[in-house]
């Protein structure tokens, strides 16, 4: 199995911890997932488009996302999902903490869980991606989160596959 499809998730009752391994160098993983013009191409799970996305990468900077259903998820039907949060911590091209938070009826954010990302770079031109986000109300909420980060990773490297030279352009 090629390095780049494989993904771990460990779990405990209200926290979230999945890995990544991705085949490019993390400099332009972290580019891809920090630069909103790459970010905006691949947020959220399969069957949903991202039409907003606005981000601050930097310790107090803002980001906002809107992801539109565009196919199945789930067999559900989902209205916009608003999301957002606070940067509190970057480290290019190595660590990423910030809160996430869904936006509720009438713009009200829900309870906050903060999410911390460290991308490691492996020996063979590889990237680890060790994601971490806590703490959850329930199983459910972790799980669905689970799918959706999950899916979400698979479009990441979908994405950095399929812009690997632009990427590298950047840097």
């Amino acid at each position: 199995m090629p390095a780049a499809n494989l993904a771990s998730a460990s779990q405990t009752l209200y926290d979230l911890t999945l890995t990544r391994v991705f085949d490019a160098p993390r400099e332009l993983v972290y580019e891809a997932f920090s630069n909103p013009e790459h970010a905006r191409h691949w947020i959220g799970p399969r069957g949903f488009t991202a039409t907003h996305f606005e981000q601050d990468a930097r310790p107090g900077g803002k980001w906002r996302a809107c992801l539109l259903q565009t196919g199945d998820w789930n067999g559900g039907n989902y209205s916009d999902l608003w999301q957002g949060g606070v940067f509190k911590e970057i480290l290019p091209p190595e660590r990423v903490v910030y809160t996430f938070a869904w936006e509720g009826r009438g713009g009200q954010p829900t309870r906050e869980t903060l999410i911390t990302i460290t991308f490691a770079a492996l020996d063979d031109d590889k990237t680890r991606m060790d994601f971490h986000q806590a703490f959850f109300d329930s199983i459910g909420q972790r799980d669905g989160h689970n799918q959706g980060w999950s899916s979400s990773f698979d479009r990441l490297n979908d994405y950095v596959n399929e812009n690997l030279q632009q990427l590298r352009g950047k840097n």
